[in-house]
């Protein structure tokens, strides 16, 4: 078999010169999309993806940084990419031809006689054309492809609101203790005064006890309201891919700007959230995917014609044959049992659905879009409101307690106004959680969540 080396050779001049990169010849890695974290537009390029807590106070930018570097669905959605984007290069090489070897050796004993027949041969096969199969094939597969990439856009985003959410609601309960802690003093304020004038016989019995009654209350909100903070920073921590005790610090919260208004009309929000929506684009790519399957299941019943050919070797009882072969092969599906038939129906069926998803998301983007937009309106209004709202409450409670204090007022006065500050304090740091959590709703529904947003926050613009 001394002739195999000769065959290994032509074997190894047919390999195509592309194939110099063998890990990759078909560059499929050019195809897929980039790793998702952190990549978003306004984040400089592929920057060092970030594990562990910065030593800085934790803003929002380091929050979604550490979700998306941390969180199992980015690197399930990045694999997912990377399959589908080796399955376009699966479905290119179908127009390349293919390259096989086969040897074998028999032994023979016949009549006290013995030989051995040694074979081998090298087949170059070759399809030529086939009535638009492989263009089928690789349109489906690039289809996908960009469904795929899409699909990572849509959990990537989706993971963005879930860290911002995670991080706002946990500012919210740090500025909840202290508020609690503003009222525990006032609490405490009141009790003070209330005790004095019983001290000097001009208050009853009553006013102090309310007043200590008021007291414990207020300690024992703050004390919930304390329980309330730990475990939003243990929620946070989990999210970021720590453990629930690790200890964060929050940065400040940027001052939310005076005029908060989203300045497009909802009408354009909906137009634009249909041209950027990652799962309407992945819907659309969708559909053409299985648009190009209807024409794959059509072109599976049609004719081939492929290029066989390759050079032979036999040695038999001492004596060498060398040949080779080249032709031509002309397949023509004559009869399948209605098999295409069927194919094509249920390829055809299933663009229909795909149809009909796309158009149902359709739907729902533009739902999406109107309730994040009402929604942000109400927290926009609701900020103004409740600046006032709070504004004139501490007003209310200073002029109770002074009141109170100077003899001309009753205690149930100054508890009612302290109790209507902490309300009021509240509802302005729920009216600021709702402006924060539904402006980046918004742009989520729209399909433009990205660092523009932190940033334009940072900076104090809407």
């Amino acid at each position: 078999m001394r002739n195999l080396g000769r065959f290994s050779l032509i074997a190894l001049l047919a390999l195509p010169a592309w194939a110099g990169s063998l890990d990759d010849p078909l560059a499929t890695a050019e195809l897929q999309p980039l790793k998702p974290s952190p990549r978003l537009l306004a984040r400089v390029g592929e920057a060092p993806c970030a594990t562990t807590l910065p030593d800085t106070p934790l803003t929002a930018v380091d929050a979604v940084d550490l979700m998306l570097c941390n969180h199992p669905q980015t690197r399930e959605v990045w694999a997912a990419a990377r399959a589908q984007a080796a399955q376009v290069g699966v479905a290119r090489a179908g127009w390349l031809p293919t390259l096989s070897g086969s040897a074998g050796t028999t032994r023979f004993d016949y009549q006290n006689s013995a030989y051995t027949r040694d074979s081998a041969a090298i087949t170059l096969s070759w399809l030529l054309y086939d009535f638009g199969q492989r263009s089928a094939s690789v349109e489906s597969a690039q289809q996908l492809l960009g469904a795929a990439a899409a699909t990572q856009d849509v959990t990537v985003q989706t993971l963005f609101l879930n860290a911002l959410q995670a991080y706002y609601a946990a500012q919210a309960t740090r500025a909840a203790v202290a508020s609690a802690l503003q009222a525990e003093r006032s609490a405490q304020e009141s009790f003070q005064a209330a005790a004095a004038r019983y001290q000097v016989g001009v208050a009853t019995p009553a006013d102090r006890l309310q007043a200590q009654t008021a007291l414990s209350q207020a300690t024992l909100n703050r004390i919930k309201a304390e329980g309330e903070a730990r475990n939003a920073l243990g929620t946070l921590a989990n999210a970021l891919g720590f453990a629930a005790q690790q200890r964060i610090v929050l940065a400040d919260l940027p001052a939310v700007p005076a005029t908060a208004a989203f300045q497009k009309e909802v009408d354009g929000l909906i137009a634009e959230a249909q041209a950027r929506r990652p799962d309407l684009r992945a819907a659309e790519a969708q559909l053409k995917a299985a648009e190009a399957s209807v024409e794959l299941a059509r072109a599976q019943g049609r004719p081939t014609i492929s290029l066989g050919a390759g050079p032979t070797w036999q040695e038999s009882a001492g004596v060498t044959q060398q040949g080779g072969s080249i032709g031509l092969t002309l397949n023509v599906p004559i009869f399948s049992g209605f098999e295409t038939t069927y194919r094509v129906r249920s390829a055809a069926a299933q663009a229909e659905v795909r149809a009909a998803q796309r158009d149902r998301l359709r739907s729902q983007v533009a739902l999406d879009v109107w309730k994040a937009y009402q929604s942000l309106t109400t927290a926009t209004q609701s900020l103004q409101t409740t600046a006032d709202l709070v504004a004139s409450a501490e007003q209310s409670e200073r002029v109770a307690l002074g009141r109170y204090k100077a003899g001309v007022g009753t205690i149930l006065d100054v508890l009612s106004a302290q109790a209507a500050l902490a309300s009021a304090r509240l509802q302005r740091i729920q009216a600021q959680l709702d402006w924060n959590v539904y402006r980046a709703t918004l742009a989520q529904s729209v399909g433009a969540l990205d660092y523009t947003l932190l940033q334009a926050a940072a900076e104090g613009r809407p």
